[in-house]
């Protein structure tokens, strides 16, 4: 009688899918979070994209250089990473920017990888959005917090949860009436 009893417990089937869920559940749940944050961090970088190379175009026009400075330029990157008009995906303070004039385009690939310090800023935050038909350079740099917790030891790349977005453009500028006042 005992072992018969003992044969229909190891029968049963009732707690199978709660004992399944158990043991897929919290991955699937971890790799459900893992996609959302991935899928934020390339929104992220499209928007970091885009803003630079709106900012970019203000350059290139002259329109910086001939009053707008360096508020225009932070203002035309800031207002292009916003969602909604009254929300930013970016915290626009926490953009980082470099605007160099080159002699030529031979020069940006000489000039070097950006150099972060240790808390991941930029270490050359210089603005010189040069004049008439000079090349420039313009680096916009982001330290996107990696929320979920493994995620952020694989897709670090400067050792503390979090990931610098990097976004540079080389152009020349038109050649507009420079007004030097």
């Amino acid at each position: 009688m005992a072992l018969r009893s003992i044969n229909q417990w190891f029968r049963k089937e009732d707690g199978t899918t709660a004992v399944e869920f158990s043991l897929i559940g919290v991955p699937f749940v971890f790799m459900i979070i893992g996609i959302i944050e991935m899928a934020m961090m390339f929104t992220t970088q499209s928007l970091i994209e885009y803003g630079t190379s709106q900012g970019a175009r203000l350059i290139r026009t002259g329109q910086v250089q001939q009053g707008g400075g360096e508020a225009a330029f932070r203002d035309a990157v800031c207002g292009t990473v916003a969602i909604t008009p009254s929300r930013n995906f970016i915290d626009c303070n926490d953009l980082q920017y470099q605007v160099v004039a080159l002699d030529s385009f031979g020069d940006a690939q000489d000039f070097g990888d950006p150099t972060f310090d240790e808390d991941g800023n930029l270490q050359d935050q210089s603005f010189d959005a040069g004049d008439v038909n000079d090349v420039v350079m313009i680096r916009v740099a982001y330290r996107y917090p990696i929320m979920t917790p493994m995620m952020g030891v694989m897709l670090s790349n400067n050792g503390d949860n979090a990931r610098i977005m990097l976004s540079t453009t080389v152009l020349q500028t038109e050649p507009y009436d420079f007004v030097d006042e």
